[in-house]
């Protein structure tokens, strides 16, 4: 125990012996002006006062001496839980604050996710254009190359039917041009020719 707690105690026990020495006076000089029935009527009444003195005074140290103890005792379970609680909160401040930060943080990743989609959309619609785009031209070249054996094919097939047409004109123009007498001459010519040859 500290001096202050000592003094302290030590005072409360001499207010409260003088208090009981008070009360004990006080009876025994109202017996003695009663008169002498007092008397004995007076020493019961002091004994009985000196014994609750006694009892108080008992009591009176034992709160003393018990009591700091079961106060400290109490002080030490508030001050623990006193730290308990504010570690608590200050815990509980912390969780906030972080939850807070990624709540900001959550809304920033929202921004920039649907940046990245937008973009990504984007790219990849100017892939599917451009793989369009490719597609076209070489269906249009292949169109082309068709195109161009079509028109090779009727060509040659005009040729054809040119060249047919003029065997079949060319026929029957010698055949009208062809009487007998130009066949004799064109025979004798054919023989002339072949008599001039040497053998």
């Amino acid at each position: 125990m500290s001096n202050t707690l000592k003094k302290a105690n030590w005072r409360l026990f001499v207010v409260s012996a003088v208090c009981a020495l008070f009360f004990c006076v006080a009876p025994s000089a109202r017996a003695a002006e009663g008169g002498r029935g007092s008397v004995t009527d007076g020493a019961n009444e002091i004994f009985k006062w000196i014994n609750f003195a006694i009892v108080a005074a008992v009591l009176i140290w034992f709160f003393l001496k018990k009591s700091p103890v079961w106060f400290r005792g109490n002080a030490d379970k508030i001050s623990s839980a006193i730290t308990k609680a504010t570690a608590a909160k200050q815990e509980a401040e912390r969780q906030v604050e972080e939850a807070e930060a990624k709540l900001a943080n959550l809304k920033l990743e929202i921004a920039a996710l649907q940046a990245a989609a937008k973009r990504e959309a984007a790219e990849e619609g100017e892939r599917i254009r451009a793989l369009a785009e490719g597609d076209a031209k070489k269906v249009g070249i292949a169109a082309q190359a068709e195109i161009d054996a079509a028109e090779r094919a009727a060509r040659l097939e005009l040729k054809a039917l040119a060249a047919s047409l003029a065997v079949d004109g060319a026929e029957s123009l010698l055949a009208r041009q062809l009487t007998p007498a130009a066949q004799e001459s064109l025979v004798d010519t054919f023989v002339k020719s072949l008599e001039g040859r040497p053998n």
